[in-house]
């Protein structure tokens, strides 16, 4: 694809033509299994990995925490994978995958959920940011002013919107693979041989053996490991659908999200044993070279916002589209700005953790009805009752499982229930 191609699709294609319904033709796919590594790695990297990685060790100790850490990685990583290449073979994005497995009126339902979902993760990004760019300059001697976390967050605000409204594969292909992920795979081996050295120190077999307090089962830790990858999943076909091939799609999304997830929980482990802190932004900043590190893997951060508003622009003109996805993106950019300055962060998370439950069934149901399909083409159907039903039933198992059985897990239990079901009731080709 042209690098001055919009993310709506090409410049030619009319603003009333809802392209995010359509499989993306063959000729306006640019991605090879390179730079969906390159991607996917860039948007498995994160503050917030590291901190849930950081999160596991006072109650499993080092091994159980990383055992949790490389099997939930591969098992969430795999599933992106999956998705993603049942994506690129049919070239629809994720509101075309949901319209195909759940009937074209009744998607529309999760595909608002997905909105909805996107706005806020997209403002707890940019809440992120703003903090880990206030706490950089407080280190770097800045002088103190309240205004700061509001001209942060208007910064932050301010460039989402002018990268959403240039084009995604331009940005993937000539900054995120060629500089971008560089950068960022050089301040994570800088931090890691940092904390490597603090833990010689103090004796690695001693910090490798060290027990945990308990309060955590290992399963309800890998389902804790699996729920990041797992929040990407309503995300990855709207990136995969511009891939050349279905297998360049699952081999670059799985290896570069895997191995992302993998080094940032366990840096966070890692972390959390030689240099324990309630800041964990303020352990990374104490390591030598922590200022350069921390701020490059802090510009990293905006391309987690730009993944979830520029699907969040893809799902609104699915549903909408007399305005192109370049203006919902810009639309969308801006409110979670505003919603970043005012919104009470501590109150958005729990509902965010219940939007998550409703997505791992749904994209197990998905998973189960369009995997392996000749042909996979948006259902005209109003609603396909069944599939309708499995994903209710897989909410319920996942509420249900989390309530009375917290040591097992709750997202395997749903996504499992939900796919052995769909995968029975599917239909033939």
């Amino acid at each position: 694809m042209n690098t001055s191609t919009t993310l709506s699709g090409a410049a030619s294609t009319a603003s009333s033509a809802n392209t995010a319904l359509s499989p993306l033709p063959q000729s306006e796919r640019a991605f090879g299994w390179r730079e969906h590594a390159a991607l996917w790695m860039s948007l498995g990297v994160g503050l917030l990995v590291i901190q849930v990685g950081a999160y596991l060790v006072p109650a499993l100790g080092a091994r159980g925490a990383l055992l949790a850490i490389l099997c939930g990685s591969l098992l969430g990583a795999g599933l992106l994978a999956w998705t993603a290449k049942i994506g690129c073979e049919s070239g629809l994005s994720s509101a075309g995958l949901m319209h195909a497995a759940y009937g074209s009126h009744f998607a529309r339902l999760p595909v608002l959920l997905n909105i909805v979902q996107l706005v806020g993760w997209t403002t707890f990004e940019l809440v992120v940011m703003r903090d880990g760019t206030v706490a950089i300059a407080r280190q770097g001697g800045a002088p103190q002013s309240a205004l700061w976390p509001a001209l942060t967050t208007l910064l932050w605000g301010g460039a989402l919107a002018a990268l959403i409204s240039g084009s995604m594969v331009g940005l993937v292909r000539k900054f995120i693979g060629r500089f971008g992920l560089p950068l960022v795979i050089a301040s994570l081996l800088w931090l890691s041989w940092q904390f490597l050295q603090l833990a010689s120190a103090q004796g690695i077999a001693a910090v490798w053996a060290r027990p945990g307090q308990g309060g955590m089962s290992v399963l309800s830790a890998l389902d804790l490991v699996i729920a990041m990858p797992v929040s990407w999943l309503p995300l990855v076909a709207d990136f995969a659908r511009h891939g050349r091939d279905g297998r360049g799609a699952f081999g670059g999304t799985w290896l570069g999200y895997a191995l992302a997830n993998v080094w940032c929980y366990a840096l966070g482990v890692l972390v959390a044993l030689v240099a324990p802190s309630e800041d964990l932004v303020a352990a990374l900043l104490l390591a030598q070279g922590g200022l350069i590190a921390l701020g490059l893997i802090l510009i990293d951060e905006v391309d987690n916002a730009y993944g979830d508003v520029y699907s969040g622009a893809v799902a609104s003109h699915s549903l909408m589209p007399g305005w192109s996805a370049r203006r919902w993106g810009v639309l969308i950019a801006a409110v979670c700005t505003g919603l970043a300055l005012v919104l009470p962060m501590h109150s958005l998370e729990p509902f965010l953790l219940i939007l998550s439950s409703v997505f791992v069934p749904l994209y197990g149901v998905i998973l189960a009805r369009l995997s392996f399909r000749k042909r996979i083409a948006v259902d005209a159907r109003k609603v396909d009752t069944s599939a309708v039903a499995i994903w209710l039933l897989g909410i319920a198992t996942y509420h249900l499982a989390a309530q009375f059985a917290p040591d097992y897990g709750s997202a395997l239990p749903a996504l499992g229930l939900s796919f052995v079901l769909g995968w029975i009731t599917r239909r033939a080709d």
